[in-house]
């Protein structure tokens, strides 16, 4: 009887051992709060992949940049410090320049030219996918983010003289080419510090996205803002360190893939509706100004030579995803 009880104890130990073992966490760094939409977005990656793997996978959110800022989250999940990441995909210029593509300012028309750069294997995001796997970070899926606007104080940004002398908060290069064109001063400032460097004044102008406006309580520290009319698209993408990737087995990546497919769809097609609700939300807060067609081509005339710039600085691959973009 003695013998009986033992090897129970020592199958129900083995057993216990394979369930711990079997566990595997990916961690996942967010530089959002969980309530914004890409917050959101990945809950519900998460949620199916654990659902799907039978608790296998476990992804652990870290919402508001509790572990990486935005900037760092490339370096973080390419190096394996952490397993997942969620960064503007902008944050990869320094390694890969033409990733500035969709902060090119006026590049795409409208929203079905970003839907069609944006799909996966596309001419231009079929290259920015394998630019950035090189780098030891894969893209699991791209987020829609929205479209860019200007805050500022007591003044709204309806002509590009508007910019002069002022120190604006840029998120990337090429849109620091904009300000810079326009007589301002870029600042580079991750989306998380944004509240503190406009209460502060460390800043006069901030461009941003108006989701995270509403997200981030931005119309606390800035009272107006200009909606720029598709300026330019935001995107963000979903990391996953390349070395874990490949340590999985091919049923888990299949549902990864199938996971990030599904949230990526059902993200984009809701992004109209989202920045709808967020503009509601912040006419009831800030003073909001709409362009006129005749101050849309002040900013169209002024954008021209940023084109060129963009082209100068992200080399032939910039020459390539230009030209695929003007051919949608």
């Amino acid at each position: 009887m003695r013998k009986i009880v033992l090897l129970f104890c020592v199958v129900a130990f083995c057993l216990s051992a394979h369930t711990v073992w079997a566990e595997k966490v990916l961690r996942l760094t967010l530089q959002l709060p969980a309530t914004h939409h890409l917050g959101v977005n990945v809950q519900s990656f998460a949620d199916e992949v654990t659902k799907n793997t039978n608790g296998e996978i476990k992804v652990e959110i870290y919402p508001s940049a509790q572990l990486y800022k935005d900037k760092e989250v490339p370096q973080a999940v390419s190096s394996g410090a952490v397993e997942m990441g969620v960064a503007a995909l902008t944050r990869f210029v320094g390694t890969i320049p033409a990733v500035d593509l969709f902060y090119v300012p006026f590049l795409f028309a409208d929203e079905e030219a970003v839907k069609k750069a944006v799909a996966k294997g596309s001419s231009v995001r079929g290259p920015i996918d394998e630019a950035v796997l090189k780098t030891g970070a894969r893209i699991l899926w791209w987020q829609a983010y929205g479209g860019a606007v200007f805050l500022s104080n007591d003044f709204a940004l309806q002509s590009p003289d508007d910019l002069k002398n002022r120190k604006v908060r840029v998120f990337s290069k090429t849109l620091g080419a904009l300000v810079e064109a326009a007589g301002g001063a870029a600042t580079s400032i991750s989306g998380s510090e944004q509240f503190l460097a406009y209460q502060r004044g460390t800043v006069d102008v901030g461009i941003t996205g108006v989701t995270a406006v509403q997200k981030r309580k931005l119309y606390q520290v800035m009272n107006t803002l200009t909606a720029t009319k598709s300026m330019v698209d935001i995107e963000f993408v979903v990391l996953i360190n390349e070395k874990v990737w490949q340590e999985l087995t091919d049923q888990q990546r299949q549902v990864l893939e199938t996971a990030a497919a599904r949230v990526e769809k059902e993200l984009r097609d809701k992004m109209g509706q989202l920045e709808a609700d967020a503009f509601a939300f912040v006419k009831e807060k800030m003073k909001v100004v709409e362009l006129t067609d005749a101050e849309m081509k002040e900013w169209q005339k002024l954008a021209e030579p940023v084109v060129q710039e963009y082209i100068k600085n992200a080399g032939p691959l910039g020459q390539q995803l230009v030209d695929a973009a003007r051919k949608l």
